[in-house]
């Protein structure tokens, strides 16, 4: 192999001797370790520096471009740290590096980093190869005093090839403020694009074939906008989903209003330091609750009052309410609700960046109790780690029924990623040796959790632009995609996982894997069936998904359930057991098609065919008539009411049906036409 040379320029302070102020007479780095800077007072900076995103011109340094040079030679492949983001440097320094490869005079950039640590350090990961020298120089840029910088080595994670590629796509009409927001909005259950501005939402409506058609609704100025974290569901059954804004400062609430063509603002006055905002039903009445982690203090959340109507409460100071979150002092960054214990009801896990006051960062699992109380069990689960991450990703990775935990470092100052396996019995075990995860070096605040190549098996993208693919043997290998986290939901509605990265569409193209999605709608539970536990069977045996508003740290993504089931050419049965403790099932569904289930009504239908008739009139007193809008003819109906109970099943004579045995109010028609399909409406009795 040809022999390059790599060059890093550090502005730290470890002290091997004077001779490293020249390219030239650069210093060898012998290894890992912590090196001391005594200043930045060489000379030679390049007329470019290097950052994670390639070359820039030099700026000037108060005292002339000056620098300290090292260099160093791996033994093997590593994938190495530098940093100076570490606790000898207490307070941190402003610091900036540069790592080259060629030689003295002919230089060229290769990784480097300014101001990625805490206070403006420096911390930039990149892979080294074996036997091949680096040369590594720190500038002054910022100040010429001295520091410690450290040399992190750990093993080389060999990339696969890509399971499935991405094509970007621009789109310029995504131009809002904050474009973190991937979810239907009007109630199709295609995914749209949200933008929000602090006064206006833009919404991109998908249309069939995955285009796009974009509306403004203007609203009052937002008190708080989303700049910590976005959540969306329909919290006021109206069919709309609406918006939660986690801001630096408090909560404020988008509701879509009574017309059905804007949004009506309701911000609370309460100071919250928001981090991950969710959306789920606390107490079980039916009704979706709003929940936001809180920064500097304890947690927050406001209990719907059945009309879209909400109250405050913040754990341990409003009285009465839940203990959701132990330490006073705040420290709380990514919330996810999952149900860890499989006994049907939705448990916190929070990701702990910190402990609040300096104080150590312990994750937190709350468990459900069930009765509207939750009990704190961080200790007993094994789920107490010291880790700083600001997001987790949950998932059932071995398919064997129950969800496990990928807890994603944020840093490397504290801990690195764990992967926890569920053990079934209310414990999880520590399984990160060998997974794949403890050489994965990249760090994140964002770490999601979804079957991107359809395989069959949920996968991890976090940091370093790449996807953590789940080969379903207990481990995981990395690919590169070129792009970082982002809002993901199915942008063209063609069964497989999109991003949308501000402006830009990254399209899956997709591979012969197959795929099953559902779309859910509750009426006993909440309309969007958050906190439903969806289970396919197959060949494969068991696959499961919980219902989420609101994962990672910051994004919101589709709330359709999405499936790959690889080159299985048939799913046995679906199954989805409804917060309220209805159960719906489907037998043999067809793979690549898209399922609509109301809660109670074990329907399922293709997408494309929801709205296969026509009701009328509607409101009715007496009789409705059903007129078929394809060549096959309503044969029979079932009519359920708004809490999911079947309350009428009749045959269809000549496109009507008599409605007088009902009571006043709105139903549910389900109707089967003579080739079997089905669809639905809803309907006034008068």
């Amino acid at each position: 192999m040809k022999k390059i040379t790599y060059l890093i320029l550090f502005c730290i302070g470890i002290q091997l001797s004077n001779a490293q102020d020249t390219c030239a007479s650069a210093a060898v780095l012998p290894g890992a370790g912590l090196y001391i800077v005594d200043a930045v007072n060489g000379s030679q900076v390049p007329v470019t520096v290097c950052t994670a995103n390639g070359a820039v011109p030099t700026n000037a340094a108060p005292n002339g471009p000056r620098g300290k040079w090292y260099t160093y030679t791996p033994t093997q492949n590593y994938t190495i740290t530098i940093t100076t983001d570490i606790a000898a440097n207490t307070p941190r320094v402003d610091t900036r590096f540069h790592v080259y490869t060629g030689t003295c005079g002919a230089l060229s950039c290769y990784a480097g980093d300014d101001d990625m640590g805490s206070g403006y350090s420096s911390v930039s990961t990149f892979v080294v190869l074996a036997n091949i020298t680096y040369t590594i120089a720190f500038d002054n840029r910022w100040s010429a005093n001295g520091f410690t910088f450290q040399l992190i080595e750990a093993p080389y994670q060999e990339p696969i090839a890509n399971p499935v590629t991405f094509t970007n796509q621009a789109l310029a009409s995504v131009n809002s403020q904050y474009n973190i927001t991937v979810v239907d909005m009007n109630g199709d259950y295609l995914d749209d694009i949200v933008g929000v501005n602090q006064d206006n939402i833009r919404i991109h409506t998908q249309n069939a074939g995955g285009t796009f058609t974009v509306t403004d609704y203007p609203t009052s100025s937002a008190t708080n906008m989303p700049s910590w974290s976005l959540a969306a569901a329909d919290y006021n059954k109206d069919g709309l989903n609406d918006l939660m804004y986690g801001g630096g400062n408090g909560v404020t609430f988008m509701k879509s209003n009574e017309a059905g063509n804007g949004y009506d603002q309701n911000t609370f006055s309460e100071y919250v330091f928001c981090q991950r905002t969710n959306f789920v039903d606390i107490n079980n009445d039916g009704h979706l609750d709003a929940f936001s982690c809180h920064d500097v203090q304890p947690n927050v959340y406001f209990l719907n009052d059945g009309w879209g109507g909400f109250t405050f409460y913040q754990s341990t100071v409003t009285p009465g309410a839940i203990l959701l979150g132990i330490h006073p002092n705040g420290g709380n960054y990514g919330s996810i609700w999952i149900d860890y214990d499989n006994d049907g009801d939705q448990d916190l896990f929070i990701a702990k960046c910190r402990g609040g006051s300096g104080t150590a960062k312990f994750n937190e699992l709350h468990r459900n109790n069930g009765d509207g109380t939750f009990t704190d069990v961080s200790t007993a689960a094994n789920m107490y780690d010291p880790v700083q991450t600001w997001s987790s990703a949950w998932a059932d990775y071995d398919n064997d029924g129950d969800m496990d935990a990928l807890i994603g470092a944020s840093s490397t100052t504290d801990g690195t990623h764990k992967y926890m396996r569920n053990n079934g019995d209310g414990t999880f075990t520590d399984i990160t040796a060998g997974s794949g995860w403890d050489i994965n070096t990249s760090t994140n605040i964002e770490h999601i959790a979804h079957d991107f190549d359809n395989d069959g098996f949920v996968d991890v993208m976090g940091g370093g632009n790449k996807i953590m693919y789940n080969k379903g043997d207990g481990t995981f290998a990395p690919s590169g995609v070129g792009f970082g986290v982002s809002p993901v939901g199915d942008l063209n509605n063609d069964g497989f996982i999109d991003f949308q990265t501000g402006a830009t569409l990254r399209i899956s193209n997709g591979n012969s894997n197959k795929w099953i999605k559902l779309n859910l709608q509750g009426i006993q539970s909440n309309r969007n069936g958050i906190g439903a536990r969806v289970e396919i069977y197959g060949a494969w045996g068991k696959q499961i998904r919980d219902v989420r508003s609101g994962d990672g740290f910051k994004y919101m993504s589709s709330l359709n359930v999405h499936f790959g089931i690889g080159q299985a050419t048939a799913i046995d049965q679906v199954i989805i057991r409804w917060p309220s403790g209805l159960v719906d099932t489907i037998v043999n569904p067809s793979p690549n098609q898209t399922l609509l289930v109301v809660e109670g009504a074990t329907l399922s239908v293709n997408q494309n065919t929801i709205s296969n008739f026509v009701l009328y009139p509607n409101p009715a007193k007496d009789f409705v008539t059903l007129k078929s809008s394809t060549t096959s003819s309503i044969v029979s109906v079932e009519i359920f009411d708004l809490n999911g109970r079947k309350v009428l099943t009749s045959d269809v004579v000549k496109e009507t049906i008599s409605v007088q045995s009902l009571s006043v109010g709105t139903y549910l028609l389900l109707a089967k036409d003579s080739d079997g399909n089905l669809s639905t409406q809803k309907f006034i009795k008068q």
